[in-house]
């Protein structure tokens, strides 16, 4: 099968890629970096999603679409930004997939379709309210409606996942990492609130730092610790694979993540363990991130079954951790 994969050099399109031309597909992936793999059964269109001439070259031939790619932020400064990728890039994608008459359509849509930051019902699944609280997830609920038009008006055969948010293991004990940094470890995340110009956040946060990194277990301001869903891409691309083989999920939208949503307070002290870092606690304005994504639709319809537990990635992120450290 001819295969199109956007955001083919990005965390989980690369994957893709490689899991793609293993079972014997010719694939085209199209993003705004190369991916720079050599295969004779694969070519790239560098460029944005919104250029109608370049997603037509990419859409030749092709049978089925994998829209992975978009554009990730929270800052207000790169709002629009978000929409002319998620939304009009989206939009356009659509068209050249319709226009080539591709027979599947499978979007990476994201969790933050739902209020996780205020659930009416806990866990969230597919029938909770869409009423998203970021722009970031506003623009991903648009190009599920714009999937949902394209299926109406060009008889275009879809799948949506709402993706759990994911990350590679070894990047869960990395300071550098664009989520785990801002996320576990306390100078990166004084730098991230100093962005969002979070001014109680960052002094809470700067009366504990000493100078010396650390790692940090946030809280609410009732000192409930955060929790959420981290999702390692090596599942993820399994729950794809698996949604884009099956008859079954077309017309369907589905969670795709971890069972089990990390709980910081307890995630934490094992990764100060593996790294020897001091752990701090900070209790920060709000109601915090406090949510639990239910993946039970995939795994009873296609037999979904993730394997990697946020212990085991944190193994296996202790072990890079280690080797960085030991030179």
């Amino acid at each position: 099968m001819k295969i199109v994969v956007t955001g083919s050099a990005g965390r989980v399109g690369s994957r893709m890629v490689s899991r793609l031309l293993e079972a014997g597909h010719a694939v085209t992936g199209f993003d705004l970096r190369p991916l720079g793999r050599k295969d004779p059964t694969y070519r790239e269109v560098i460029g944005a999603f919104g250029q109608r001439d370049l997603a037509a070259e990419a859409m030749k031939g092709a049978e089925a679409v994998l829209h992975l790619g978009a554009f990730m932020s929270w800052l207000p400064s790169d709002i629009d930004r978000l929409y002319k990728a998620n939304v009009d890039g989206t939009r356009v994608i659509l068209e050249a997939a319709a226009s080539a008459g591709v027979r599947r359509f499978l979007f990476a849509s994201s969790g933050e379709v739902y209020p996780e930051g205020a659930p009416e019902t806990l866990p969230l699944d597919e029938s909770h309210s869409l009423k998203p609280r970021s722009h970031y997830g506003l623009t991903k609920l648009m190009g599920e409606e714009l999937v949902r038009f394209f299926a109406r008006t060009a008889n275009l055969p879809f799948t949506i996942l709402r993706f759990s948010h994911t990350q590679d293991a070894a990047e869960l004990l990395d300071p550098a990492s664009f989520f785990s940094g801002p996320r576990f470890f306390l100078q990166p995340k004084i730098r991230q609130q100093e962005g969002f110009g979070n001014k109680a956040a960052v002094e809470a946060l700067r009366a504990l730092d000493d100078g010396r990194e650390a790692l940090v277990v946030s809280r609410n301001a009732n000192g409930r610790p955060f929790r959420m869903h981290i999702t390692d891409t090596r599942d993820m691309v399994d729950g794809i694979l698996l949604a884009f083989g099956s008859e079954a999920a077309l017309g369907e939208v589905f969670n795709l993540g971890s069972t089990e949503p990390v709980d910081f307070a307890k995630a934490l002290p094992i990764m100060a363990e593996a790294t020897g870092l001091p752990l701090r606690t900070v209790d920060l304005p709000g109601a915090g991130v406090y949510y639990e994504t239910s993946n039970a639709k995939i795994r009873e319809l296609l037999g979904f079954e993730p394997k990697w537990t946020i212990e085991r990635m944190i193994a296996e992120a202790a072990d890079v951790w280690k080797a960085k450290n030991a030179s």
